[in-house]
């Protein structure tokens, strides 16, 4: 669902892109409490990954296909804070790299994809988890609502923005209606994505999923024939629970779905293309001012082999996604240890 160039209005646009400067403003602050020498390595590799997902467009109805967001993915296993941000490098790299979002509208795109998918996924979460049993299938099931959910509601802010600042006339309650219809079905896609993903990290790691902090279910012991919990054991220093396995593995897996899986991902127009076209919101469509880039529609120039173009472009984004991300991340919690000695209360002893 990114908003290309000439949809808003440049006031509008403008607005939105205030609007996500303080976002990632706020973000940056909120994450230098999510972030540990952990987990901010891993939360570049969560950009990286939520980036090649992206690249794999799946069927929703004819002639329609729908992508993941990924806000409510990044929420639950980094943080709302370092989620925001994640989104927001996906979408910066995507816009001056491959042309995909408008360059004028990524204040749009930010505000929309990222603030508004992270902070209702995440509270919607959050809220369900104070309800269900405190276990590990609660996460993933609150996860796959979070997702849900969050997917209609960032159509439904988009058509508020083009409502405000739309460029063409056209009617706004049919627009709603065929913007929230088909992203509930590319909703549940991104639910059964986000669970699925979160439901392996916990099997695997579940002190890496943010969401699940505090929820590890005690260990039980048969003893006269009943089940009682099992004394709690201590648990193993930082240095002692290396990431390097799960960061090869994701890195991996990111690669493998940009390079080779998304050249069988659906060629079918997403759901706000569809819609758009059908609308005729597309009648002002600008042209990308990164359309000349050399990996713009996630291909390389000059390659001919349709496979081996996209796939090398794919490549190439998650390996540039990884790395400014994880140097975003690993910026933000350098901070927070530089600040940590101003910061700290004096011991008595």
């Amino acid at each position: 669902m990114h908003v290309p160039d000439g949809f808003i209005n440049a006031p509008v646009s403008l607005a939105a892109g205030v609007a996500a400067v303080a976002a990632v403003a706020v973000s940056l602050r909120g994450a230098r409490r999510e972030l540990d020498e952990r987990t901010a390595p891993l939360a570049g590799l969560v950009a990286a990954f939520i980036f090649a997902v992206q690249m794999l467009n799946f069927p929703v109805a004819a002639g329609t296909s729908g992508h993941l967001l990924g806000g409510a993915l990044a929420a639950i296993l980094v943080g709302p804070y370092t989620g925001v941000l994640c989104v927001s490098v996906v979408l910066l790299m995507q816009g001056i790299l491959f042309a995909d979002g408008g360059l004028t509208a990524l204040g749009v795109n930010i505000t929309v994809m990222g603030v508004v998918t992270v902070v209702l996924s995440y509270a919607l979460f959050r809220g369900l988890l104070k309800v269900l049993p405190g276990s590990r299938r609660s996460v993933t099931a609150a996860a796959f609502v979070g997702a849900l959910v969050s997917v209609p509601a960032s159509a439904a802010a988009f058509t508020l923005l083009y409502a405000i600042g739309g460029t063409t006339d056209v009617p706004l309650g049919k627009v709603l209606t065929a913007m929230v219809g088909v992203h509930v079905l590319i909703g549940i896609g991104e639910a059964l994505i986000t669970a699925a993903t979160v439901g392996a990290v916990i099997a695997v790691r579940p002190d890496l999923v943010h969401g699940a902090r505090g929820l590890a279910a005690p260990l039980k012991l048969r003893v006269g024939g009943e089940l009682v919990d099992a004394p709690a054991a201590a648990p193993a220093p930082a240095a002692a629970r290396s990431t390097r396995r799960v960061w090869a593995a994701g890195l991996v897996t990111a690669l493998v779905l940009a390079g080779f899986v998304s050249f069988y991902a659906s060629a079918s127009p997403d759901g706000l293309e569809k819609v758009a076209a059908d609308q005729g919101i597309d009648a002002t469509v600008e042209e990308h001012a990164a359309a000349g880039s050399p990996l713009a529609d996630y291909s390389v120039k000059d390659v001919a082999d349709a496979r081996l173009s996209g796939g090398l472009a794919g490549a190439l984004g998650v390996g540039a996604t990884v790395a400014v991300g994880t140097g975003v991340f690993w910026a933000v919690r350098r901070r927070r240890t530089d600040e940590q000695p101003a910061s700290a209360p004096v011991s008595a002893g």
